[in-house]
């Protein structure tokens, strides 16, 4: 190897270093497996960013990296983002709820910590690229590079990582982009005999339990579960909150009303600490407006094309326009009204199987 630890190919050329940012799970231990067999020098890398509680960020997640290393024979080193991923990611996710506002931490992981504070560690360290087992596409073109939905359309993640600067995508790769879960990545992982379970993974927040993310919300901010009134549309009051961080717009479970017909958050007021319901067709909205846009290609996506919007993971691109505003902020104006468009969550705009970019929910439209 040399002093940047790029070791050389058989033909006398330096092979591509590339780290691949590993949690011990399935994808990224295929993803380094993929690139080993492929040729390149690989690197495992893990962020510590969470001491406790952390399905993908843990000691146990480094200790589950470094066996899967150690079958693959490359190297795997640790990276502390611990003050990093608490500032930009969790306390960030607190700040949100306590303002009525529901986080998407993976998206602000994946700008701040994998692709900001990670990516800067490994080019310190010479390698080439960042790998992730994200299910997405990337393509080199004479414009830049694009990124695009995965193939495998029930893993898509591409959601997460539509704040991604050119900048970060120059030195990024997908290595799952093309594959199916269950049809190629599960069978390639048993064919390496890759020392992992190879379940169902979690896709819960990585740094609190299922249904526990109060308690994260509570330990930055006490006063968070102080209770309040349960309002309807007409402002009456028909329940009480136990504190507005354990309510999402869209939410109808957990409220502890009952008789009646069905009722659904349709905002927080943090200002007055109340929930406001209503019916399920109160709690649809014909559009929504976004702040912090962030356009992958450095330009905002130009007007009068198709485009589709995700306002929440896992919620299929739907038919909408596009009005661009000042200030980084935009209009969003769907074909049909949808449900459950929640402020602080992120909308991400499609053109077909690309992504244009994106920015967070500001409020919804009426």
């Amino acid at each position: 190897m040399d002093a940047k630890g790029q070791s050389m190919a058989q033909d006398g050329k330096k092979r591509p270093l590339v780290a691949v940012g590993m949690s011990g799970g399935t994808d990224s231990s295929v993803a380094a497996a993929l690139l080993v067999d492929q040729g390149f020098e690989v690197l495992g890398v893990t962020a510590r960013m969470w001491k406790e509680g952390s399905r993908c960020c843990s000691l146990e997640a480094v200790q589950s990296a470094r066996k899967v290393c150690r079958h693959l024979g490359i190297r795997h080193v640790v990276v502390n983002a611990l003050d990093d991923f608490t500032k930009h990611v969790v306390g960030r996710f607190a700040e949100e709820y306590v303002h009525g506002r529901t986080p998407s931490p993976c998206v602000a992981c994946n700008q701040t910590i994998k692709f900001g504070t990670l990516l800067t560690r490994v080019v310190s360290f010479g390698c080439d690229a960042l790998a992730t087992g994200h299910y997405a596409r990337l393509v080199e073109a004479v414009d830049g590079h694009h990124l695009q939905r995965g193939r495998d359309l029930s893993r898509d993640q591409s959601y997460f990582l539509h704040r991604l600067s050119q900048r970060q995508l120059a030195h990024a790769m997908f290595p799952l982009g093309e594959m199916i879960k269950q049809e190629d990545v599960i069978p390639y992982a048993h064919e390496r005999e890759l020392p992992i379970a190879t379940g169902e993974e979690s896709r819960d927040i990585c740094f609190a339990p299922p249904g526990h993310h109060h308690e994260v919300v509570e330990r930055f901010f006490p006063a968070a579960s102080r209770g309040g009134d349960i309002v309807n549309m007409q402002g009456e009051v028909v329940g009480r909150h136990e504190g507005i961080h354990r309510c999402t717009v869209g939410q109808r479970r957990g409220l502890g009303l009952s008789g009646g017909p069905p009722l659904y958050v349709v905002r927080i007021d943090a200002e007055q600490n109340r929930v406001v319901v209503g019916s399920r067709e109160e709690a649809m909205a014909p559009g929504c407006v976004i702040e912090d846009a962030r356009w992958i290609s450095g330009h905002p996506p130009p007007p009068h094309h198709a485009y589709a919007v995700s306002v929440r993971y896992q919620h299929g691109p739907v038919p909408a326009t596009i009005g661009l505003g000042d200030d980084d902020r935009c209009i969003i104006r769907f074909k049909e009204p949808q449900f459950g468009v929640a402020p602080g969550q992120a909308a991400v705009v499609y053109c077909a199987d690309e992504v244009m970019g994106g920015g967070w929910i500001a409020r919804a439209t009426e």
